[in-house]
């Protein structure tokens, strides 16, 4: 009897298929998918030509008056700094706008936010508070600054409450999706075993959106010590309302001299809330 022993057919691996024979069995693309992407693409671009004539976009501009340009440019060097002392304690007037303002509205954010989460309230009540945060959000900061001036006066406090406001209807909003993202089953753990709803936010919900909130609040203010300065300029006080009067009297090396310490405040603040960021978070 022989020993003579039968071998497999000759064939491809797994993981080694022909190319054609891989897009056989791809699944096949639908046709109104393909058609979806290209009227979305024609959306956009329909979109972008609109938008252009309504923001009279001429990039040609930029070189036809590049010597003016040039000129304003060369106004603002050497920067003067023989104001610094000044212009430093403005500076810092501008990040304790920043500060009240964000802690105020974290203060205010967390309720808010709460109440807009639609997986811990009914829609009666996470509807329209909603609305009211997006009536706070829609209103940028400066007219909120503009708005407090009339009613409290001109200096800082006017910009405390712009920021507060404003900030309080983005980070509830921010807040309120983190909410909805949570695992429910801690909270379903929480409520069998006869916690109280308070209970459930504060042992299921807390616990599980904390890290996120602590990093939103520190991303938002680095973005109001740069709120803070822009509000300055219509009178709510800190290193804007300096600026603006350099600016006004065409005073360009002392205004250099002013953004170069807004500048370098903003960056100082940027590497320290991202250090901050990574022992809270």
């Amino acid at each position: 009897m022989s020993g003579e022993s039968a071998t497999a057919p000759a064939g491809p691996v797994d993981g080694a298929l022909p190319e054609e024979l891989r897009a056989r069995l791809r699944p096949p693309r639908s046709r109104w998918r393909a058609w979806r992407d290209w009227l979305l693409l024609a959306g956009f671009a329909a979109l972008m030509v609109w938008a252009w004539h309504g923001a009279e976009m001429r990039p040609l501009d930029l070189v036809v008056h590049s010597g003016n340009i040039a000129k304003l440019a060369g106004d603002f060097v050497p920067p003067d700094f023989r104001d610094w002392r000044h212009y430093l304690d403005e500076m810092v007037v501008t990040v304790h706008i920043a500060l009240w303002g964000t802690f105020l509205a974290v203060l205010a954010s967390v309720p808010c936010g709460l109440l807009s989460a639609a997986n811990l309230t009914p829609w009666w009540i996470h509807q329209p508070m909603r609305r009211l945060m997006d009536a706070a959000r829609a209103i940028n900061e400066l007219i909120f600054a503009l708005l407090f001036i009339v009613a409290v006066g001109l200096g800082p406090f006017a910009g405390v409450l712009a920021l507060f406001v404003h900030t309080t209807g983005i980070l509830a909003k921010l807040f309120s999706e983190v909410v909805e993202a949570i695992d429910p089953r801690p909270v379903e753990g929480v409520r069998a075993t006869g916690g109280s709803r308070l209970a459930e936010i504060r042992f299921g919900v807390i616990p599980q959106v904390l890290p996120l909130w602590v990093s939103y609040a520190l991303y938002r203010f680095e973005s109001n010590v740069r709120s803070a300065t822009v509000i300055g300029i219509v009178g709510a006080g800190g290193i804007g309302m300096v600026l603006h009067d350099l600016m006004a009297s065409f005073l360009y090396q002392k205004a250099s001299a002013v953004l170069i310490i807004v500048v370098v405040t903003v960056v100082l603040i940027d590497i320290a809330s991202a250090q901050l960021r990574k022992l809270l978070v």
